[in-house]
Order: C-alpha cells, then structure tokens, then sequence
C-alpha cells in the first residue's frame, strides 16, 4: 500500500516515511540514500543496453485509417509485427494535436514545479495509487525509485477523486480533461485494428470492455548524481489494455525488455508510446504479450512522462479469447473478474510481469 502524504518538520520533508525525491535533492545535490541505491543486478549497467540501431517499431496511425489500400495492409503488418515481438511501439499522425501535447506536458511540469506543501494538499492516501506521492511502497527496507508521481481516475465517474485534481495550476484539470479525451479515442482506435490484425471483428476488445476505466499518472524524474545506482522506476508490466506514454524529448529515460536486454526507447517528437498491458496478454492468450519495462534517471536533465492506463471494466471476466486457443495453443490463463486483478496488481510492488502469475495456468511457456 502506498504510503500517506504528510508534512515533516526536517529541512528535507517527507511522504510518510519517504523522502520527496525533489525536496532531497534540493536540501542534498549529491547524496543518493541507502534506500534508492540498487542491488548490483538491478543497476541500470551500460553492458544490458543493446545497440540504439535496435528501436522500437514506429506504426503511422494515418496509413491505417485513410492510407491507400496497399499502406494499411503494410502498415497492419508492422502492427502485427510489433505488438507479436516488442509489445511496443510508438505511433504517429495519431490526430492528437501538437498544442495539447505541448500544453498537458507544460501543466504537469508546472505542478511538479511547485512548493511541496501545495503537492502536499493532494495526498495518496494508504491502500491507493491516486494522488500525490510515492506508489507502490510496501516495506522498510524495499528499494525506491527515483521518482515523484501524481496519479489520477479519469473514468468511469465513479472512480474519480474530485479533492485530488489540482487547482494549481489553474488549468491543469480542464487540459487533463480534453488530453484524455482525445487519448480514449486513440486507445479505441488502436484497439479496433489489434482485434482485426488477430482475425476478430473491428468492436470486439470495445463491445468486451464495457465503459472502459482510464487512468492518467504523471512521473517526474528529477536528476540523480548517481544515475547508475538508481532506477527511476522498477522493472514491471502494466495491468492496463493499452497503456499510452508521452515522454518529453529531454532526455532518453524509458527501457524496455528485448531479448534479456535493455532497449531504450529514443522520443520522436510528438509521437506517443503504446505498449500492451497484462490485460491484452491474457485475453490473445500470450499471442500479443506485455513486456517488462522500467525508467532510468539522468545526471543532469530531469525528466517528465504522462502514462495514461486504459483497461476494461471492473466487472467484466477476462480469459483467453476463445477463438484465440486451440490444440496448438492451448488455454494459458484462467478466467478472472478485472476488478480482482486490478486490486491484485495495486497491491504489490512492481517487480517484473510477476503480477501476472496471479492468472496463468502454467508459469513458462
């Protein structure tokens, strides 16, 4: 459970019994605390990195809805290609406009730029991964990332958090408001052409999923003296359907999994990042799979991310796809309700895909 925002009489102020990441390297430039500093195998080392001439697959969402005949058909490939052997992506010419991109990023960086005690007046409360702090922190001596977060529900209504969505800046819900609008379209999008490029019909995963819940975290990643002793967030794979990434051009900070090595995934301006969630792996029983990614830190820029999650409906029974297992594929994950894996997954420090034993039938495959 996430620990609760609180006020502190130190110079450093802390979030229950965790450091503000940006309040400790104001008070201390240089110091990395015990607590933030890796196990050797976890250090983000330069010998996992694979060669930058490896990259993430680049899908132009325009080809696909209005491309030629011969485009999409290309264009559908690349998508089968890149959600069968990377779970990622990034897609251009989505239609999500430049001057929202620029304006949610700006919003975000403004209420991470403010005092502490103004964050502090959005606190994640225990047992929740809205508000303002530091999510999934679960024991004393669990390693930190170097990170502060403001995470909020976005829909259905009922899971929203009215008194957590800043007014400061004064623009920063109504913004937040129109750039998930604009991502759920996307997300329904891309949706309807992964359920074609598996042999289902264009609504299937929209009809399935009911009103879909969606989520926004914004990760801000200040710069860290040891940046090979940190992570800026652990390794994990996302329980969402779909998740939707806008990182800044600053810096590269994004990993991901390939091959037993890490990729780092170089921003293309205004592109978005999709990567495939838990929920995807299950319901194309492990045709399309979610992929371990984590964030690393720099020495000198900081570094800022909006994720958005979108995922069925709480009470909708997820399972393979029956259309999807057959003698060659046998059935690899058992059905569950969503809502009991969503609370499974907030429940448990992010630590590679092992949430994702919580559905499977057999743990390798």
């Amino acid at each position: 459970m996430a620990p609760v925002l609180c006020s502190s009489t130190s110079s450093e102020m802390r979030i229950g019994e965790v450091e503000d990441i940006q309040e400790l390297r104001r008070a201390r430039p240089t110091a990395v605390p015990e607590r933030y500093v890796r196990d050797t195998n976890e250090r983000p080392a330069l010998s996992t990195i694979l060669p930058s001439s490896l990259s993430v697959p680049v899908i132009d969402l325009s080809k696909l809805v209005c491309g030629t005949k011969r485009q999409s058909q290309e264009e559908m490939a690349k998508l089968t290609a890149a959600c069968e052997e990377w779970g990622f992506f990034q897609v251009i010419n989505h239609g999500i406009e430049k001057e929202l991109l620029e304006t949610m990023e700006r919003v975000a960086k403004e209420f991470f730029m403010l005092p502490l005690e103004e964050k502090e007046k959005y606190p994640m409360a225990p047992g929740t991964i809205q508000g303002y702090g530091h999510a999934f922190v679960f024991s004393e001596d669990q390693k930190l990332d170097w990170c502060n977060m403001l995470a909020l529900g976005v829909e259905p209504a009922f899971i929203r958090k009215p008194h957590l969505w800043p007014t400061n800046p004064a623009n920063l819900s109504y913004t937040l408001e129109k750039y998930s609008k604009s991502i759920r379209r996307l997300c329904q999008i891309l949706l309807m052409f992964i359920s074609r490029s598996l042999g289902l019909s264009p609504n299937y995963f929209d009809e399935m999923f009911g009103v879909a819940v969606q989520a926004v975290r914004m990760n801000y990643y200040p710069p860290c003296s040891r940046p090979d002793l940190v992570l800026g967030l652990s390794p994990h794979s996302d329980g969402s359907a779909l998740t939707v990434l806008q990182q800044d051009t600053a810096s590269v900070g994004l990993q991901i999994l390939k091959d037993n090595a890490w990729v780092p995934v170089h921003p293309i301006a205004e592109a978005l990042v999709i990567n495939i969630g838990d929920t995807i792996e299950v319901l194309t029983n492990g045709r399309y799979r979610s992929v371990e990614h984590r964030a690393v830190t720099n020495k000198e820029t900081d570094r800022l991310s909006v994720v958005t999650f979108y995922a069925p409906s709480y009470d909708v029974e997820l399972g393979p796809v029956p259309e999807l297992v057959n003698d060659q594929q046998p059935c690899r994950y058992r059905r569950f309700n969503h809502g009991e894996y969503s609370r499974h997954y907030v429940t448990n420090k992010l630590q590679g895909k092992k949430t994702l034993e919580f559905a499977k039938i057999q743990t390798s495959y």
